[in-house]
């Protein structure tokens, strides 16, 4: 793509900075890889070793059964996943060996280890996963499992959370907490890899190992599977996140049958827009995703959208961030039109874009 001609010298200026926006942002993309580092991150998969739905309708706060209760009922449908690289948890899903996990627990291993809360181990096989969404289908050598159930709506704000994981390898552990938000994005999570956004928050206390565990309402009910948490050195306490049950019942029978989820395709990486990076492009947004790339032939490409063009709302909601832009984009579906607001130099204008479906 060229950069729009209006800026006079801009195209030098913009390919040199591109540079500058990959090392601070870390080439941020649709597919990224949230395996482990020495260094903290600063939103970390709680895995040893190492999305996404749009607004549903909230459930009604569920009966109170007691949490022992709840976690003598539901402990033996959370199970503990070993890879080559580490471990993490997972959920049964169906009776027949079907275990529901995080992406990044089986971190591209076509062959785990179950460890069930009875103490029996079996090999399993890695199904399906999905990048966008970080959930995969694990098949465990076993049947007669006690499947989880799972809620249907999204949990209200204040309800009991109970997380179940193996945390450093604890397994089945216990933490409990309350439902502290929803529809969470996770600042700088794009820069990362994947953005983690339209996440249930929690601050039941979420550890490395306990990714693709549990989130359990009071009465016993999967609200969500665990993904994430902000590591102290961030100066938070007790902030975690997991993927809503909303997106676990679209995204889960998909890849069951197909092997594969649908998610809608603009074609364009962002990055996150800086004062300082705003003001070497000339452009007047002092906030949203500028994009830093645009795929050949995709929706953004066909609609006009160039390098350098700064993200500002969609569907006039605005967007702040490039967790934003990924949250929003998650209530559409592929063939959707969407109206984006893009800023480019001292122009702002409004650019329609229909949606396609995201490359395998």
């Amino acid at each position: 793509m060229t950069a729009p001609q209006h800026r006079t010298g801009a195209r030098a200026a913009f390919v040199a900075l591109l540079a500058c926006i990959a090392l601070a942002a870390g080439c941020s993309s649709s597919a990224g890889n949230k395996s482990s580092s020495t260094s903290t991150p600063a939103v970390r998969p709680p895995r040893l070793g190492s999305a996404v739905g749009g607004a549903q309708a909230v459930a009604p706060p569920a009966a109170d059964s007691g949490i022992p209760g709840v976690v003598a009922r539901v402990s033996p449908s959370v199970v503990t996943i070993l890879t080559s690289s580490g471990l993490g948890s997972g959920v049964v899903w169906a009776a027949d060996g079907t275990i529901v996990t995080d992406d990044h627990v089986v971190n591209g291993n076509k062959n785990v280890t179950v460890a069930f809360a009875d103490g029996r181990r079996v090999g399993a096989t890695v199904l399906a996963g999905d990048k966008v969404t970080d959930l995969a289908v694990v098949k465990a050598d076993r049947a007669g499992l006690p499947a989880a159930t799972f809620a249907s709506a999204l949990p209200p704000v204040g309800g009991t959370a109970i997380a179940i994981g193996s945390p450093l390898g604890f397994e089945n552990t216990v933490s409990v907490g309350v439902v502290s938000g929803l529809q969470r994005s996770v600042p700088g999570s794009a820069q990362q890899g994947t953005p983690l956004a339209n996440l249930v928050q929690t601050d039941a206390a979420i550890s490395p190992g306990d990714s693709g565990g549990g989130l359990f309402n009071g009465s016993g009910q999967v609200i969500g599977i665990n993904e994430a948490y902000l590591p102290p050195s961030t100066g938070a306490v007790e902030i975690g996140f997991a993927t809503p049950v909303t997106t676990v019942q679209q995204v889960i029978p998909q890849l069951i049958k197909n092997g594969k989820a649908v998610h809608p395709f603009v074609g364009v990486q962002l990055a996150q827009l800086t004062p300082d990076i705003a003001s070497q492009l000339g452009v007047k947004a002092q906030s949203g995703a500028i994009v830093v790339s645009v795929v050949s032939g995709s929706p953004a490409q066909k609609a006009g959208i160039a390098e350098g063009d700064v993200i500002t709302a969609v569907d006039g909601k605005s967007v702040n961030s490039v967790e934003d832009f990924v949250g929003t984009l998650a209530n559409h579906q592929p063939g959707d039109t969407i109206t984006l607001t893009i800023v480019r130099g001292d122009a702002t204008k409004q650019v329609k874009v229909t949606l396609s479906e995201q490359p395998g």
